[in-house]
């Protein structure tokens, strides 16, 4: 069992990247959110969940250990595979998730592409009393989305929400690209802008 790797990133791809460890690269499957944290050459400790299957050997990683974890909880629900766990964690980070499971949000939890209402109610069943009580100290800070952004802003956070980034973290890099010289960007340099926040920032 793999459950750590620690290297240099030697390639970065849309959903994975190759971490060199001891002369051999291994690829592993990652979260948006840890990609655009991470760069080329530089040195990266990935907490690693190793999946076999009868074909293929994949790794799945994460920089923190307690994602790593979450992942591992989340695929024990019956029909979620390790592609869906980590669709998951792209939209949710592990107390965003908590806190879904605590109040019974299967909206929040719908945010995943690919996963209904169906689905999310049967992960809010079956993840209840599997995963630790939220931190309380964000409170329900997450939950009000009702007077989000609006126009292009709007359709800007959509974007970043089908590219794997949490709404939250969306909505702020879009406030954060309007700031100063920004009043005025049309969508397309509004979403470039709020992309390289993103990227600096995890």
């Amino acid at each position: 069992m793999i459950a750590s790797l620690t290297g240099r990133v030697a390639r970065i791809d849309l959903d994975s990247l190759v971490l060199e460890v001891g002369g051999i690269g291994y690829l592993v499957r990652t979260t948006p959110q840890a990609l655009s944290a991470t760069r080329h050459g530089s040195e990266l400790t990935l907490h690693t969940e190793l999946v076999v299957r009868e074909d293929s050997l994949t790794l799945y990683g994460f920089p923190h250990a307690e994602e790593a974890e979450t992942f591992r909880i989340v695929q024990s629900v019956s029909g979620i595979g390790p592609r869906t766990a980590l669709a998951v964690l792209a939209v949710l980070d592990p107390e965003e998730l908590r806190r879904a499971v605590a109040e019974q949000d299967a909206k929040a939890i719908t945010r995943t592409p690919g996963i209904g209402p169906k689905v999310a109610s049967r992960m809010l069943l079956e993840l209840g009393g599997k995963l630790p009580a939220p931190s309380g100290s964000l409170g329900t800070e997450s939950s009000p989305s009702t007077a989000g952004p609006a126009g292009p802003d709007a359709d800007v956070v959509d974007a970043l929400v089908g590219l794997g980034w949490a709404e939250k973290a969306a909505v702020g890099a879009v406030e954060s690209a309007r700031t100063g010289d920004g009043a005025d960007l049309g969508a397309a340099e509004l979403l470039r802008r709020a992309l390289r926040d993103l990227g600096g920032h995890r």
